[in-house]
C-alpha cells in the first residue's frame, strides 16, 4: 500500500488528462452547472440530453458525476466545493459523450482492446508511461516486481483490519478505474491510427507546397482604404442587405441562445450597519485590555489576516502612533479600508536586524579615471552646497539623480542591515541625527548626497489585531430585497420593464446570446441560477423572480431567443451593414480609380491623399498579407496570377481597393525530390486528423445537452 500515494496522483492526472486532452474535441461547452440539481420532473421528462440517439437519463448522468466526485475526494481528501463541482460535472458529461458517441464508432470499425493488451500495458513488454512512473525503485527506474506485487495484493483476501481494508478498497477502486480508462485510451489511439493511415499527400501537392514557400514576387501596389469614402455617403438598401445575407448565410450559423435585460439592487452597508460594527469593535477593544492570551483572542475574533504579527520601524502600520507604543496599550477602533480595526501592543523589544530610512542623490562618473571622478565629485559638491543654502533636496534629486529614485525625489524608503553597500550603510547607520549629511559619500556606484530621514533602529513590536468587516445587516439585505421585489411586481413585458426602470432611475443592462452552459452573466459571477431560469422557465417578456447574488439582488426579463441553425436577417442586419457598406464604398473607389490614367504614382496622386503606394521585393505565395493592404490572402493569390510587367484592374479587397503591378516573378527551380515537403504536409495532416475525426463524430452524433432543465 506504500505506493497508493504515488498511484493516486498519477491516476488522477491520467483520468482528468485523458478526458481533457485526448477527448478534448468532444467537449460540449465548459465550466458547466455550478449549482446543485433541482428536480422539475413532469411525466417522462427525466432525460438530461441525447448522445448518438441514446437518451441520457438523470440517473445515468448522476452516476457519472458521482464517479468523478469519488475520484476527486480520494485525490484531494475532501468533498468538492462549488468551484470544483462544475468542472467535475462537465467531465462526467464528456465521459458519457465518449461512451455513447466515440465507442459506438470504435465498435462499428471493429476496434477492440483485449485483456491481453491491457496486461501488456500493465506488466508486459509495452508498459504504459503512467504505470512506469507510478512503480519505480529508489533510483527512479521502473520496477516490474512492484507492479506484480501491487496487482497480486487484490487477488488475496481483503484485510480484516478496518483501516487496512479501507486502504485496500481505495487502492482497488483506483486500479479498476485506471485500467478501464487505460483501455479506452488505447481504443482511441487504435481508431485514430486506423483513419490516419488513410492520409496521403500527392507528389503534385508536395511540389505546389514547395513553390508556395519558394516562389518570390516583386510588386508595386496602390491601396485605398474603405474609410476614404465617408459612411454618410453610402446607405445600403434593404434589398442589398438581404442579398448579402442570402449569399453569406453560412457565416451566420447560430447555437441555441437566449438574451435578457436586468436591473440590480446592490446590497451596501448602511450607516447603521457601520455604527453597529463600530460598537462591536469598541467592546472588543475593552475586552482586549483584560484578556491574558492576546494571540488566541485576536485569532478567535478577527475577520482579517495576520492577527498576530511582529513589526519593525520599516513596516509598522501608520495607524499606530509612535508615542502610544507601550506594551499593553490598546488602540482603536479606527476605520481602515472596509472595516474597523483594534490593535494591542503585546511586546516591545529589540531585534538583531537594524533599519534606517534615507533619501539620496547619486552622481555617477563617466569612467573611473581620476579626471572623471574629480569632475563628478565637483558636480556633486556643488549640488550639496546649493541644498545647504536652502535648495529643495527632492527637486535637486529629480533634476540631477541618475538612478531610479530620481523620479520620487531620491527617496530610498526603509532599508535593513546588509541591504546597501557598506560605505552607504555605514554613513546612514552612524548618523547621530536626521538630516543632510555634511559631505558626500563615495561607493562603487558613484557619489551620493544623503539625507537621513529615520535613524538606525532595531526596535521590534509584537502586535495583536482584530479586524471587523463592515458588512450589510439582515435589515439592509431585506430592504434591498423588498425594493427588488416591489420593482418586479405588477409588470410584464420588455417595454414595461424598461419603462419602470427608467422611472426609478435604475440602470438596465443587457446580456445577449447566453448559452445553456454559462455560469456568468456579464461580470456577475456565480449567476448560474439566472441562466437556469432563463432557459428552464423564461419566455420572451417574462419577468424573473428576485435572484440573490450575494452582494446584490437582480431582476431580469427575457428579451429574445436564437434557435440553433441560421440567425434571421433581422438578427444580423445591424451586424452585416458595415460589410455591405464597404462593398458599396469599394465600388465607388473602383469607379474613381478606373478614371485615373498613367503610372500607379500618378493614379494615386489623382485620387487624393487616401491613396498610398507600397512595394514588396520578397512576397511569397504562402504569405497572407500585403504591405499597407493588410491581411488579404485572395489579393496575394492575384499577385501570382499576373504576368511580369502586367497590372491588375482595381478590385475590392478585404480592407479596401487594390491595384497590383507585378514587376517580376521568380519561380523556384525544379528539384528532383519533393519528399521533404511531402513529409511536412503529411505530418500537418496527421496532427490535425485527431481533432477532425473527433469533430466529425461529434457532429454526426447529434448531441443535445439539456442539463439546463435540471441544474
Amino acid at each position: 500500500m506504500a505506493l497508493i500515494g504515488t498511484l493516486r496522483t498519477k491516476m488522477t492526472k491520467f483520468v482528468v488528462g485523458f478526458v481533457a486532452l485526448a477527448m478534448g474535441a468532444f467537449i460540449v461547452g465548459s465550466d458547466l452547472f455550478g449549482s446543485g440539481p433541482r428536480s422539475i420532473f413532469g411525466g417522462n421528462q427525466n432525460n438530461v440530453g441525447e448522445i448518438a440517439g441514446k437518451d441520457i437519463s438523470r440517473d445515468e448522468y448522476q452516476a457519472a458525476v458521482q464517479e468523478r466526485e469519488n475520484n476527486y475526494i480520494l485525490s484531494v481528501g475532501r468533498q468538492p466545493g462549488e468551484r470544483e463541482r462544475p468542472t467535475l460535472q462537465q467531465q462526467a458529461w464528456e465521459m458519457l459523450v465518449v461512451q455513447h458517441a466515440l465507442r459506438n464508432q470504435f465498435e462499428k470499425a471493429g476496434v477492440q482492446v483485449t485483456t491481453d493488451e491491457i496486461w501488456d500495458m500493465v506488466q508486459g513488454k509495452n508498459i504504459d508511461p503512467g504505470v512506469k512512473q507510478s512503480f519505480t525503485d529508489s533510483a527512479g527506474n521502473f520496477d516490474r516486481k512492484k507492479v506484480i506485487q501491487f496487482i497480486n495484493n487484490f487477488n488475496s483476501p481483503p484485510p480484516v483490519n478496518q483501516q487496512m481494508y479501507a486502504q485496500w478498497s481505495e487502492s482497488k477502486y483506483r486500479w479498476d478505474v485506471y485500467k478501464k480508462d487505460l483501455g479506452l485510451g488505447r481504443e482511441r489511439v487504435k481508431y485514430e491510427n486506423l483513419l490516419i493511415k488513410t492520409n496521403y499527400v500527392t507528389a503534385a501537392e508536395a511540389e505546389r507546397d514547395y513553390h508556395n514557400q519558394n516562389d518570390v514576387a516583386e510588386l508595386k501596389l496602390l491601396f485605398v482604404p474603405f474609410f476614404a469614402v465617408s459612411d454618410s455617403s453610402v446607405k445600403p438598401t434593404e434589398a442589398e442587405l438581404r442579398d448579402y445575407f442570402n449569399k453569406n448565410k453560412e457565416k451566420y450559423k447560430a447555437k441555441f441562445t437566449r438574451s435578457l435585460s436586468y436591473v440590480s439592487f446592490p446590497v451596501v452597508a448602511s450607516a447603521d450597519d457601520s455604527a453597529k460594527i463600530k460598537t462591536e469593535a469598541e467592546k472588543i477593544a475593552a475586552d482586549f485590555k483584560t484578556v491574558s492570551d492576546d494571540s488566541v483572542f485576536a485569532v478567535t475574533n478577527t475577520e482579517g489576516q495576520n492577527p498576530y504579527k511582529k513589526f519593525n520601524a520599516s513596516n509598522l502600520p501608520s495607524t499606530i502612533a509612535k508615542d502610544k507604543i507601550v506594551a499593553g496599550n490598546v488602540e482603536g477602533p479606527f476605520l481602515e479600508n472596509d472595516g474597523y480595526r483594534v490593535i494591542k501592543i503585546v511586546k516591545v523589544g529589540k531585534d538583531t536586524v537594524f533599519t534606517a530610512k534615507a533619501s539620496h542623490i547619486l552622481i555617477k562618473w563617466d569612467d573611473a579615471t581620476d579626471a572623471k571622478k574629480k569632475a563628478a565629485k565637483d558636480k556633486v559638491r556643488k549640488i550639496l552646497n546649493e541644498i545647504k543654502a536652502g535648495a529643495s533636496f527632492a527637486a535637486k534629486a529629480r533634476e540631477f539623480g541618475t538612478d531610479g529614485t530620481a523620479s520620487r525625489g531620491g527617496d530610498l524608503g526603509y532599508f535593513t542591515s546588509g541591504q546597501m553597500v557598506k560605505p552607504f550603510q555605514n554613513a546612514v547607520f552612524n548618523a547621530k541625527k536626521t538630516g543632510l549629511l555634511a559631505d558626500v559619500v563615495e561607493t562603487q556606484f558613484g557619489y551620493h548626497i544623503i539625507d537621513v530621514t529615520a535613524l538606525k533602529d532595531n526596535s521590534s513590536y509584537t502586535v495583536a489585531s482584530v479586524e471587523l468587516k463592515i458588512t450589510p445587516s439582515d435589515d439592509t439585505h431585506n430592504a434591498a430585497f423588498l425594493k427588488a421585489q416591489t420593482f418586479a411586481a405588477g409588470i410584464s413585458g420588455v417595454e414595461a420593464f424598461k419603462e419602470k426602470a427608467g422611472k426609478e432611475k435604475l440602470n438596465v443592462l443587457e446580456a445577449r446570446n447566453l448559452s445553456t452552459n454559462d455560469q456568468r452573466v456579464n461580470n456577475l459571477d456565480d449567476a448560474r441560477k439566472v441562466v437556469t431560469w432563463l432557459f428552464r422557465d423564461g419566455s420572451e417578456g417574462k419577468i424573473s423572480e428576485v435572484f440573490d447574488l450575494d452582494d446584490n439582488y437582480l431582476v431580469a426579463v427575457m428579451t429574445g431567443e436564437t434557435e440553433e441553425g441560421y440567425r434571421s436577417f433581422d438578427q444580423v442586419k445591424e451586424e452585416i451593414t458595415p460589410a455591405v457598406r464597404n462593398i458599396l464604398k469599394g465600388k465607388k473607389i473602383v469607379e474613381k480609380l478606373s478614371a485615373q490614367k498613367g503610372t500607379l504614382d500618378e493614379m494615386a496622386k489623382g485620387f487624393g491623399t487616401d491613396a498610398t503606394i507600397n512595394s514588396s521585393s520578397d512576397l511569397k505565395m504562402n504569405s497572407n498579407s500585403l504591405p499597407s493592404a493588410g491581411l488579404d490572402p485572395a489579393a496575394v493569390g492575384k499577385v501570382f496570377s499576373l504576368e511580369n510587367g502586367k497590372r491588375s484592374a482595381p478590385f475590392v479587397g478585404d480592407n479596401g481597393v487594390i491595384i497590383l503591378e507585378l514587376q517580376n516573378k521568380t519561380t523556384a527551380p525544379e528539384v528532383g525530390d519533393y519528399a521533404m515537403f511531402k513529409n511536412e504536409l503529411l505530418k500537418k495532416l496527421n496532427d490535425k486528423s485527431g481533432f477532425n475525426i473527433a469533430d466529425a463524430i461529434k457532429e454526426g452524433s447529434d448531441i443535445k445537452d439539456k442539463r439546463y432543465k435540471f441544474y
